[in-house]
């Protein structure tokens, strides 16, 4: 860890907020409509399927999980790359009447979340769309909030927020950075 980072959360704090999460999606569950939990490419996906393993485990409940690739629905698109890196949404299930949370590691602007949200209903018509975020940074700049929070870390324009997880980086841990 160099002078500018600073260590969020450990591994252990990570299993504490997603059992919370997972309480959370069960407290706020829609009467009557099937739950699904898809990953918002890259760290969304272990993210949901960690939450899924939770639900089975802690509460009997068994929701399919899918992966969202949502470049081409990005705003920035044109300024990001040329050539952009798509990495598949694999949705093996109809979202049609279903109640889907949305799973990602950061919350920050929103524009990641209203792109899954274009993604998910090109894919079909959902009972609903939920939100849960392993950390909410702050510095939205569109009204969307999370349903389920894990972390809330306030961060400056200078910040960034590093999540790393065993599945992509061999490590499970948050960090916060700071930039300049």
């Amino acid at each position: 860890m160099t002078a500018s980072e600073t260590m969020i959360a450990t591994a252990e704090q990570i299993v504490r907020a997603l059992d919370e999460l997972a309480r959370g999606i069960v407290r706020g569950r829609c009467d009557g409509a099937t739950l699904a939990l898809v990953g918002i490419r890259t760290r969304g996906v272990p993210l949901a399927q960690r939450i899924a393993q939770r639900l089975h485990d802690q509460h009997s409940i068994d929701a399919p999980v899918g992966a969202l690739d949502i470049t081409l629905y990005r705003d920035d698109l044109s300024q990001i790359a040329h050539a952009p890196v798509l990495r598949g949404t694999e949705v093996p299930f109809s979202v049609d009447g279903m109640e889907v949370v949305l799973v990602d590691d950061v919350l920050f602007t929103g524009r990641t979340v209203r792109a899954a949200m274009d993604a998910i209903c090109d894919l079909g018509r959902p009972a609903a769309i939920r939100l849960a975020v392993l950390v909410d940074r702050g510095h939205r700049e569109l009204p969307i909030q999370p349903d389920y929070c894990g972390l809330r870390v306030p961060t400056h324009g200078t910040e960034s927020i590093e999540v790393r997880l065993q599945e992509i980086d061999g490590v499970d841990e948050i960090r916060k950075e700071s930039r300049g």
